[in-house]
């Protein structure tokens, strides 16, 4: 799964022994945009923690990620782990305008009415709001 989000915090790395060796793992919060604003943690494990340290706050990135859930005693628990990350361009290229001759979507281009001014007689000034 892949989504575009904006880095909002940072959390504390954290590192452990296990019976497999040495683990480090990285939470950061990403600002997920639309019409209701989502947040999403997302963990970076292993050598990935040194890509999240090379994202600053405020960046706009493109995280791939598997989700997985998971049960251990009778509860379930789900973990997003992010295996790329990309910091998204900040300077967006220079498009050519489009024409409406030369448009050719599916959707024609809406276009802006029309504007006339309002006439000037005797009866529009007569104020006849009733209030």
């Amino acid at each position: 799964m892949d989504f575009e989000g904006i880095l909002i915090r940072k959390c504390a790395p954290v590192s452990g022994q296990s019976a497999r060796g040495q683990w480090s793992k990285q939470d950061l919060i990403f600002e997920l945009p639309g019409d209701y604003n989502r947040k999403l943690c997302v963990s970076f494990w292993g050598d990935k923690v040194q890509d999240a340290a090379k994202i600053n706050e405020g960046e706009k990135v493109t995280v791939s990620c598997n989700i997985e859930s998971r049960e251990f005693n009778g509860r379930w628990y789900t973990e997003v782990r992010a295996w790329r990350v990309q910091v998204a361009n900040t300077t967006p290229a220079a498009q050519p305008a489009e024409s409406p001759a030369a448009y050719s979507g599916g959707v024609p281009p809406i276009s802006a009415p029309e504007y006339s001014a309002p006439s000037t007689s005797p009866a529009d000034d007569i104020d006849d709001l009733p209030f």
